[in-house]
């Protein structure tokens, strides 16, 4: 008999993409880490909007990203971890008021859940939540942040939450120790004058593109490691810590940045660190060509579960 027209097995259906094809699942019982994506972005920029889309095209690139990587590792982080994708946080564009406890809460659900939570954005403003989910776990949380831009503006009124006062806000709230936290890479040019040295004046370490290419990535990475081995790290990457030539679609794109290689170097040289949580944010798919900058948040998520499975125990 042939089947009904109102009638389908569930095999007639596919499931949308999920990260690498891990399976969708809010059950952490067996995880040590999970995807969640935030499909936020404030939506004020004066330029590009965009990162809402970011965790969609990420999860479409993964399907190009294979999970073994010889010679420095070559296994699966996927099944050492227990891998899952959790789906997305329940935010509204442009809506922090809505957005950020729905971000608090599902980053909370991984992490109380003894996960660590592998977050791909939507802009910058997606880390203040996530910090704050953090810091109720860990109260000596330290910050690395790896970016063309400190996003440690000042703002104040209706320019309070936005991607460039995360860190600003961040301090304030005390949620990280700021003297051991590092921002790495930012580069010119901005909109204001001082901003590298309000970023100073709220404690950070701050290690500019220019002093990065003049000291050298181990030299920096060797810094890196001595001030924050054992302690819980916050890996923050924003994608325009690259070179615009190998991410165009990112919201802010500055020119001088790294290269693939140098950024996935610099990721591969945190091995030993003692990470609780990987943000990887500000891909804009419209701004994107042919899915590079989506493909490469991929591959920079994959080291961050390398990362994950080479940290020491908590």
């Amino acid at each position: 008999m042939p089947p009904s027209r109102h009638a389908a097995d569930a095999t007639a259906f596919a499931a949308p993409p999920s990260f690498m094809g891990v399976p969708f699942s809010r059950d952490l019982a067996k995880s040590k880490a999970a995807i969640l994506g935030i499909p936020f972005d404030c939506g004020t920029h004066p330029v590009r909007i965009g990162s809402r889309l970011g965790p969609q095209a990420i999860r479409e690139q993964s399907a190009l990203v294979r999970p073994y990587e010889p010679p420095l590792q070559d296994y699966n982080p996927i099944e050492r971890l227990g891998l899952v994708d959790c789906g997305n946080a329940r935010v509204v564009p442009g809506n922090v008021d809505v957005s950020y406890p729905a971000i608090e809460e599902a980053v909370s659900h991984i992490v109380f859940a003894g996960a660590v939570p592998v977050t791909m954005g939507g802009d910058g403003a997606v880390t203040l939540p996530q910090l704050r989910a953090l810091h109720r776990k860990h109260d000596d949380l330290v910050l690395l942040h790896i970016d063309a831009h400190t996003d440690t503006y000042p703002g104040e009124g209706r320019d309070r939450y936005n991607t460039a006062t995360t860190f600003t806000r961040a301090s304030e709230e005390g949620l990280l120790d700021t003297r051991s936290s590092f921002h790495i890479g930012a580069r010119g040019p901005v909109y204001m004058p001082e901003v590298f040295e309000h970023t100073r004046q709220h404690g950070y370490r701050l290690i500019p593109g220019v002093d990065l290419a003049a000291r050298g990535i181990p030299a920096v990475l060797e810094e890196v490691r001595q001030t924050l081995a054992g302690r819980p790290v916050y890996l923050c990457f924003d994608m325009d810590f690259f070179d615009p030539s190998c991410a165009p679609g990112v919201c802010t794109p500055a020119w001088g940045g790294a290269s693939a290689r140098e950024g996935l170097a610099l990721l591969q040289g945190l091995a030993g660190l003692r990470i609780v949580a990987c943000d990887v944010n500000t891909v804009s798919p419209p701004h994107d060509v042919g899915g590079m900058t989506a493909f490469l948040a991929a591959t920079v998520m994959l080291e961050c579960l390398f990362l994950i499975c080479q940290a020491p125990a908590g």
